[in-house]
């Protein structure tokens, strides 16, 4: 059994009269104490971030303060470790404190000695977690940003959200269109959470047939129905201390609507043919191509199981939203295309780059992946158009009249250009032949940097 995190002071002593009057000064001062009289399965039962610290006498039977010191720090050698030492330890101590441990105590020593050292462990540890955090919450932002690339203010603040979602509890409700890369994001929701060592476990319901949707989710016991011989465990339970991500939550029945309400509410589980409620840890990611507050209007949804649902909603922009992302994303998956294939790098011509930022991206990325991956394979760019809009680009897929769609075919260029490597402002208003105060103007009013422009005058020259 892992010792839980409350506990502050693992105290290890053979000798019993010894190990309670410590643990009886410790327990005065307020830290809560587990006293063991031996160190053998201790390293099994610490998690690497535990948070608190370790007092062990040096001569113990077994295994003893050395072989335990060394043992802790194989596993995580922040870890402060505190030796008791009889007098004449005192050379081993020293042998000890050279092998990384935190400090040594003679016996007989005060009762201050013992709580000022434990102090200054604990306030040690809470340190290095602290600065383990920050290092692994740095890492996950820059993580993130390769998962979901682009700089777009849609993309920087879906990132922003996804980033202080993950570190909660609660369940989230992605809403997507086809291919805007809805498992995407809630794998980095669970990467990025408190459960990233848990299972994840994507199910899209609306590849399951009716028959078995319940039996895949929910599991069940031999002789549930016929065919079942033996007991299944359903996906919910087999995402139990992790996350389990359900796709296409729109096309469930509203029978299995009912029984995802009561999991949600009650985090239990009942096996179809079964009695016993199995108790679950389980965050549930769901997502939707639909508006299910219209659905739930139209009988297809459950109202409770959307309001319920609804609470921590994520939306994905579709990528005719920011087409600025277009030539980022293309060029990312094309190298990743490459680099797969042992294929050399291609560049992109005027006239292709012209081409992406009109296109309006139908499927999403997944179709900006799949042409990426065909220019990478040096065959050619050719895009599908919207089903209901033949020849679709950015400027007819822009809602708004004639100024509205001139204004976004604009920023487009702009926005591809400065995907191209430019030294100085003015080398890139030359780029577009454009002043570089009109340059400066259009940047400002359309939202983009340009990483330069700071250290450069804005007057025209």
């Amino acid at each position: 059994m892992s010792i839980d995190n409350q506990i502050q002071v693992v105290l290890i002593d053979d000798d019993p009269h010894l190990r309670q009057a410590l643990c009886q000064t410790l327990d005065l001062a307020g830290l809560n104490v587990l006293p063991l009289g031996e160190a053998n399965g201790l390293t099994a039962r610490l998690s690497r971030d535990w948070p608190g610290v370790v007092v062990s006498d040096i001569r113990m039977p077994g295994m003893d303060g050395l072989e335990l010191l060394a043992e802790l720090h194989g596993q995580d050698p922040d870890l402060p470790v505190l030796l008791i030492t009889g007098h004449g330890d005192v050379p081993l101590a020293v042998q000890a404190m050279r092998a990384g441990a935190y400090d040594f105590l003679e016996k007989p020593f005060a009762s201050d000695a013992l709580l000022d050292s434990v102090r200054r462990a604990l306030a040690l540890r809470r340190l290095v977690l602290d600065n383990r955090s920050l290092r692994l919450a740095l890492s996950d932002r820059q993580q993130l940003s390769t998962r979901l690339v682009g700089h777009s203010p849609q993309m920087l603040r879906l990132r922003e959200q996804i980033g202080a979602l993950a570190a909660t509890r609660a369940d989230v409700l992605i809403l997507g269109e086809t291919g805007a890369g809805k498992e995407v994001v809630a794998r980095a929701l669970h990467d990025l959470s408190s459960r990233r060592s848990g299972p994840f476990v994507a199910i899209n319901a609306g590849a399951l047939a009716e028959s078995v949707v319940e039996s895949e989710l929910f599991g069940h016991e031999p002789g549930a129905f016929t065919g079942a011989q033996k007991r299944r465990i359903g996906k919910f339970e087999f995402a139990n201390g992790g996350t389990l991500f359900l796709d296409e939550i729109e096309s469930m029945s509203l029978d299995v609507q009912v029984k995802l309400l009561r999991l949600l509410q009650e985090r239990v589980v009942e096996r179809l043919g079964g009695n016993q409620l199995i108790p679950l840890d389980i965050r549930i990611i769901a997502a939707t191509k639909e508006d299910l507050r219209q659905a739930a209007d139209q009988g297809r949804f459950r109202a409770d199981l959307y309001y319920r649902l609804n609470v921590a909603p994520l939306r994905i922009p579709p990528l005719r939203e920011r087409g600025e992302d277009a030539l980022m994303l293309f060029q990312h998956f094309a190298d990743e295309a490459s680099s797969r294939h042992g294929l050399p790098l291609h560049e992109l011509q005027p006239g292709q780059r012209a081409l992406l930022l009109r296109h309006s991206w139908p499927g999403n990325v997944r179709e900006l992946q799949n042409a990426a991956e065909r220019f990478a394979l040096g065959l050619e760019l050719a895009l599908d158009s919207a089903p209901d809009n033949p020849g679709a680009s950015v400027l007819t897929s822009t809602p708004g009249g004639l100024s509205e769609q001139v204004e976004q075919f604009e920023k487009s260029l702009i926005a591809a250009e400065l995907t191209r490597p430019h030294s100085s402002l003015r080398s890139l208003a030359e780029a577009l032949g454009v002043p570089r105060k009109t340059l400066h103007d259009k940047l400002r009013k359309h939202g983009l940097t340009f990483a330069d422009s700071a250290s450069h005058g804005t007057d025209d020259e």
